[in-house]
């Protein structure tokens, strides 16, 4: 697979939680959320989240598995919007646009007798032109019109040496999408026939971009004093956390560049100098980081049990396996990557971002750091980072309660223009407060 053709590019989402009217963002290979707490920010990216732990479910868990490893509902009516006069019958839908300009509109609504969500709508064009491809809904028994474009029917009846009308469809779910069933009506029945594509797919067009997700959600747990031995990707279900002990230890036996990629971001965050995963036995795995966060000689052997060290090492260290880990066109959502970092190690953090940007990596890094992207601005006006690769989305809801999204692009100087004030001005604000009650207390002296 191409990832930099297949790779997702916009993500469009409406009628879910704070997101009433369609709301999209563009993701660039550096896509930066910010905004308040409770903006939306993350309501844009679950049900993206959705999609990803339905496809990587050992069974049929249904249209949407509500409670997974990435995004936990209990109740349908929690994920859906109820401003702007949505009910939670009007459901949701998601769209998704790749970089070869195609996309996927995807509507989930309540199922009946609450078995969660059913898949009612999906309908796949080409964004460039807007023709659509296809245009589905459930439907029982065969289908007396055509589900598929007669182009499409065309093309398949003429590969198959059949009348086309001979074709009859059915449209079925399959997990979180919808499918073709083709039959050859000529045999009076409905089961297809060798010469016939029995299944007609879209969704198996976007599964890989979706699956491939890496997720580092912002709550990262507690350092463990040992790791559960995992695969090693391409893909990682759920949290991304859960390989990141294995990706070391396989990076080390193989003598990986990797790994010594790994060390010299680590190092240049300030928290440490060497990174080793050894085996305990066949299971577990124990995870231990240079003791000092500067190389030094003989500090080859001052290693400790990263439990043992600052909360900083154990939450930094699944954010730059991510980033080091993907490949080219693969989607990284980062939540809060600089949390529990000190103001210059997020400063840093800006670089680690730039440089998987760099590599064509497609990072959505929702943040609240205004020091990171301050770096981010100063990578672009040294020319270290091309400005036409960012993207701000800032997120904020209006009087009704609905999140509204406004996008920002960031000039050659790293200047983004009409930028929602808040975000920097609450730390001038701060700043401003700190002098006047110093200047007031000399005053009052």
């Amino acid at each position: 697979m191409d990832r930099e053709l297949d790779s997702i590019t916009r993500l469009a989402v409406r009628g879910f939680k704070s997101i009433s009217d369609w709301q999209e963002i563009e993701i660039r290979p550096l896509t930066i959320l910010a905004g308040a707490n409770s903006s939306g920010k993350s309501s844009i990216m679950q049900p993206l989240l959705l999609l990803k732990q339905t496809l990587e479910a050992p069974g049929d868990p249904g249209a949407l598995l509500l409670d997974g490893p990435n995004v936990r509902f209990t109740m349908v009516e929690q994920m859906l919007s109820h401003v702007g006069g949505r009910s939670a019958a009007d459901g949701f839908s998601v769209r998704f646009e790749r970089a070869c300009s195609e996309t996927l509109e995807l509507r989930y609504q309540p199922a009946s007798q609450g078995r969660g969500m059913d898949v009612t709508r999906q309908t796949h064009r080409w964004s460039a032109s807007g023709e659509v491809l296809e245009d589905l809904s459930p439907t029982r028994g065969e289908v007396s019109k055509d589900a598929l474009s007669p182009q499409r029917l065309d093309m398949i009846a003429t590969a198959a040496g059949v009348p086309r009308s001979s074709i009859g469809q059915r449209v079925v779910r399959d997990r979180c999408f919808l499918k073709v069933i083709l039959v050859d009506r000529s045999r009076g029945d409905e089961r297809g026939v060798s010469t016939l594509p029995t299944n007609v797919f879209t969704g198996m067009v976007f599964m890989p971009q979706l699956q491939s997700v890496i997720h580092v959600p912002g709550l990262r747990g507690n350092p463990s004093r040992t790791y559960a031995t995992t695969a090693t990707g391409p893909q990682f279900p759920g949290f991304f956390q859960a390989y990141v002990a294995s990706l070391i230890a396989q990076w080390q036996e193989e003598k990986r560049d990797e790994l010594r990629e790994l060390a010299r971001k680590m190092e240049d965050l300030g928290l440490t100098s060497r990174i080793k995963a050894d085996a305990i036995d066949d299971t577990r795995l124990e995870v231990r980081v240079g003791r000092l966060p500067k190389g030094r000689r003989g500090g080859a052997h001052d290693l400790v049990n990263i439990a043992d060290v600052g909360f900083g090492v154990s939450q930094s260290l699944p954010v730059l396996v991510a980033l080091i880990a993907a490949e080219p066109g693969q989607l990284v959502y980062l939540e809060q990557p600089e949390i529990h970092l000190h103001p210059k190690a997020q400063r840093r953090l800006a670089h680690a971002l730039c440089w998987a940007a760099k590599r064509d990596v497609r990072l959505v890094v929702e943040t609240h750091s205004a020091l990171l992207l301050r770096e981010v601005q100063t990578l672009v006006a040294r020319g270290e980072m091309p400005e036409g690769d960012v993207r701000l989305h800032w997120f904020a809801r209006d009087d009704d309660g609905a999140t509204q999204i406004r996008t920002a692009e960031l000039d050659e100087s790293g200047a983004y223009g009409d930028w929602p004030e808040d975000f920097s001005e609450t730390e001038l604000d701060a700043e401003r407060a700190y002098l006047d009650a110093v200047e007031q207390r000399s005053v009052q002296q």
